[in-house]
């Protein structure tokens, strides 16, 4: 199993390159059922996750070609099985996307209740209950939904959701594009990658308006067609490499990024002492002090992210001060407190707060990555740790994260990659 063997050593200086978000690259990927045509997609990251929904959509009878960089063909024109199995399902929650694009196209649709990172719940029952407002059958037997649509076709109908769900609302708007009539969709995310798809799916002949608010109107379309579009930057990834600079100190600049994806962790940064300027594809970090803390409290975007939320507490760690984190998103997203502690940090949580007190130093341990944000936190905080640090279960990391060693080392890092 592959570790990180990190050595703490300095600032960071250069420029990194920013990939194609995850998020909004596996919701893409599976609007690809909506239609027999091809979509083309750019700038995808070459992840783990992405070769697993690659998997999937191949079983179920999509034909998917990559040039294994950054680019993907998909072609939904020979589907021959509307099944999503669980040995894909159960290592990755986005598979349940595919639920909603099969079922409007198709009529009928069997996936297995999902997986992925072990940070709490985070149930499909704004899904469910969304599809059954659009006129679905459904019922769970033997750990599968299976869905059907009467006649074939959904409904459009007014769908509330009780709480925001970034997945419930992708896979409800990309259901609404082909279902009957026009469909409502309240309370709706406003995430970048949730804008990202709606502004792929009108280019694939979709008729939304509000796309970006929490009211998106639907109006069905007979079919859908295929079309070019390139996966909006990560910013979760920016992120990531802009607390590794706050905490190193130094100065980087991060091409392909969006900065304006990116306010509120944009403005904890300069909270914490650093230098940002920003044009509309790039984000420069200029910084020169040891980072002042923080206090952070996770709500959906367009507030402080939940994605984030591990990585400001590694720069917490470090800060001047002391800072109270809360989250409010995810009920089991501390699991990094413990490892982060081992290296010296002084972090007390109870319930969903905890208090950072700022240390002037962490030193290197080994260290277990328990899901993808917190293996991140572990890998920036060995960056400044004294000594050598490793981080373990790398397939965390590797969920999320494309080449991440080799993008810290072109800028200073010593980081590499052990394969047992």
């Amino acid at each position: 199993m592959d570790k990180l063997r990190i050595i703490g050593n300095g600032p960071l200086n250069g420029e990194i390159k920013i990939s194609g978000a995850k998020n909004a690259a596996l919701p893409l990927m599976c609007a690809g059922l909506l239609t027999a045509d091809t979509l083309y997609l750019r700038n995808v990251p070459m992840l783990a996750d992405v070769k697993t929904t690659q998997k999937l959509l191949q079983g179920m009878g999509v034909r998917v070609f990559t040039d294994n960089i950054s680019e993907f063909e998909i072609n939904g024109s020979a589907v021959n099985n509307t099944c999503a199995p669980y040995d894909l399902v159960k290592t990755m929650r986005a598979s349940i996307l595919v639920l909603g694009p099969t079922l409007a196209r198709f009529g009928e649709a069997q996936v297995s209740l999902p997986g992925g990172c072990a940070i709490g719940s985070r149930p499909v029952d704004q899904h469910l209950k969304g599809l059954e407002t659009m006129g679905a059958e459904i019922v769970i037997e033997h750990g599968y939904v299976k869905a059907k649509a009467p006649g074939g076709k959904l409904k459009g109908a007014r769908v509330v959701m009780d709480m925001v769900t970034v997945g419930g609302t992708e896979n409800l708007l990309m259901a609404a594009t082909l279902a009957e009539g026009t469909t409502i969709l309240d309370n709706c995310a406003v995430e970048p990658e949730v804008v990202d798809l709606a502004e792929c799916l009108v280019k694939m002949g979709a008729k939304i308006q509000g796309i970006g608010t929490a009211t998106m109107v639907v109006e069905g379309v007979d079919k859908l067609h295929g079309c070019e579009h390139s996966v909006v930057p990560d910013r979760i990834e920016a992120g990531t490499f802009l607390c590794a600079v706050a905490m190193t100190g130094g100065k980087v600049v991060l091409r392909h990024a969006a900065p304006k994806t990116m306010d509120a962790v944009l403005d904890k940064l300069v909270e914490a002492g650093a230098v940002i300027e920003a044009g509309d594809d790039w984000i420069s970090i200029d910084m020169r002090q040891r980072p002042k803390a923080v206090n952070i409290r996770t709500v959906p975007h367009p507030g402080f992210p939940t994605d984030m939320q591990a990585q400001f507490m590694a720069v917490n760690a470090v800060a001047e001060g002391s800072s109270r984190v809360v989250e409010t998103i995810f009920e089991n997203r501390f699991m990094h407190i413990p490892e982060l502690n081992r290296m010296g940090a002084d972090i007390s949580a109870e319930g969903n707060t905890a208090v950072v007190n700022g240390v002037a130093r962490l030193s290197g341990a080994t260290v277990m990555a328990t899901d993808l944000r917190a293996s991140a936190c572990l890998v920036i905080a060995g960056l400044v740790a004294e000594g050598e640090t490793t981080v373990e279960r790398l397939y965390h990391l590797d969920r999320g994260y494309e080449h991440i060693e080799r993008k810290l080392s072109a800028v200073g890092a010593k980081i590499e990659r052990i394969t047992a």
